[in-house]
């Protein structure tokens, strides 16, 4: 039996209801309003529950998370899924025509999975090889896809049109996304959750304190990662960037 890709699935679905809502959910009017936001009532209405479920749930579990767990098991842990990403940011880079890039990401995965116990441990950064973070939503702005309305997806969060149409890509691309059974990749999603989250708790606590608006302060910065310097073109930012993305934005 053949395996059909996992983005044809739940995943689509899921992606263009998100679409749907957005576009059924009016736009945003008046002076004050942002043209990269016209979604803003339904953005705010999604970030709004989306902070409620991190006050109730993610954040107490990240915080406990980051209290029992030793710092060098939570670094082995993050070192494990950057390294999996790393294989990702391989395809995306050969497929943005980035030859060193998608070289050194090759080597970045081969090395770690192989001497460095699947992963846990980082000899490549410890080599002085680079990591170059991508995803198809970054494959398609180099492609020359604009990014599109803002949006904001429940749980997922931040997010534009064009990356909300790569995520289906994003998750089989992944190798996370390929294991079985079901039950252990449930897991590691789970656990990559919690360890994302805790590596946030410190930048959560001081954009509460120093964001008027954490909603516009969150929109403002992702829009400039995801698109480069207000008022350049996509490929002038990659030039300037090559493309990627800060630490904290995985």
């Amino acid at each position: 039996m053949t395996n059909q890709p996992r983005f044809t699935g739940w995943t689509a679905r899921w992606a263009a209801l998100l679409l749907g809502a957005a576009l059924m959910s009016g736009c945003a009017t008046g002076p004050n309003a942002n043209p990269a936001d016209p979604f803003e009532p339904f953005n705010r209405g999604v970030h709004s529950f989306n902070d409620s479920v991190d006050k109730a749930v993610l954040k107490p579990v990240a915080t406990v998370y980051r209290d029992v767990t030793p710092q060098p098991v939570r670094t082995g842990v993050s070192n494990f899924f950057g390294n999996l990403g790393d294989a990702w940011s391989f395809v995306n880079n050969l497929l943005q025509f980035r030859g060193l890039e998608a070289y050194e990401s090759l080597v970045r995965f081969t090395t770690n999975t192989f001497f460095g116990l699947g992963g846990v441990l980082d000899i490549a950064s410890e080599a002085g090889i680079e990591r170059h973070k991508q995803d198809f939503g970054l494959t398609l702005g180099r492609w020359g896809v604009p990014t599109g309305p803002y949006l904001v997806l429940p749980l997922l969060g931040p997010s534009t049109v064009r990356d909300t149409a790569a995520l289906p890509v994003d998750s089989w691309g992944n190798p996370l996304g390929q294991l079985d059974p079901v039950e252990v990749r449930n897991s590691l999603y789970g656990l990559r959750l919690v360890d994302k989250r805790a590596s946030l708790l410190r930048a959560g606590s001081v954009l509460d304190t120093a964001a008027l608006d954490p909603y516009s302060f969150t929109r403002d910065v992702y829009l400039k990662v995801r698109s480069g310097v207000s008022g350049a073109r996509d490929e002038d930012a990659y030039e300037e960037n090559g493309g990627k993305l800060p630490d904290d934005a995985y």
